[in-house]
């Protein structure tokens, strides 16, 4: 049986739902206008030169927002500026909206080898604030956006804990807060 994580979602499966946005506050007003999706934890900047783009360092730079809507995890990406990256890639391609799921793994590097052994092309790594490194692959033919492997760590379980934990009965204050 696979092992749950706290916030109900289980290792292995989907456990977020991503979308590169042109304005993330915007997207943020519409999430909890629209769909009643709140508080979001914003990280004003993401990017590092330890980032690695299609086997290439990279520096893009991306402002994230995540929230949850019962135990599925939704992220908001917003670009910050115009170098080469998976954000960038899907804008360029289809434009904003759709860009990943995110699957939580245990070992994720086990996962990356397994992975590109079936010849799957693997687009994107980087270092988290959660721990570990994610890693991004191409969707495939037909697929509507990247698959990204997310590290099960104590910080990523505590920190998706934090902000499932905050949507449980929340009463629409403070919005947007903090991500870390």
């Amino acid at each position: 049986m696979p092992k749950k994580l706290s916030y109900g979602a289980e290792v292995g499966t989907i456990c977020q739902m991503a979308y590169v946005v042109e304005d993330i506050h915007q997207a943020i007003a519409w999430w909890i206008e629209k769909m009643g999706v709140g508080p979001w934890f914003l990280l004003d900047s993401f990017g590092s030169p330890e980032h690695v783009y299609r086997g290439k360092p990279n520096t893009a730079n991306v402002t994230i927002a995540m929230s949850f809507a019962g135990s599925m995890n939704i992220e908001l990406l917003q670009p910050l500026d115009n170098e080469p990256s998976v954000y960038r890639e899907t804008i360029d391609k289809v434009g904003y909206g759709f860009h990943h799921f995110g699957v939580a793994q245990e070992d994720i590097e086990d996962e990356v080898a397994r992975r590109i052994a079936r010849g799957e092309v693997l687009a994107h790594r980087a270092q988290v604030p959660t721990g570990g490194k994610v890693a991004y692959f191409e969707g495939g033919e037909g697929a509507p956006g990247f698959v990204e492997l997310i590290p099960v760590t104590s910080g990523m379980e505590a920190g998706f804990h934090r902000f499932w934990e905050a949507t449980q009965d929340w009463d629409g204050k403070d919005p947007v807060r903090s991500f870390l």
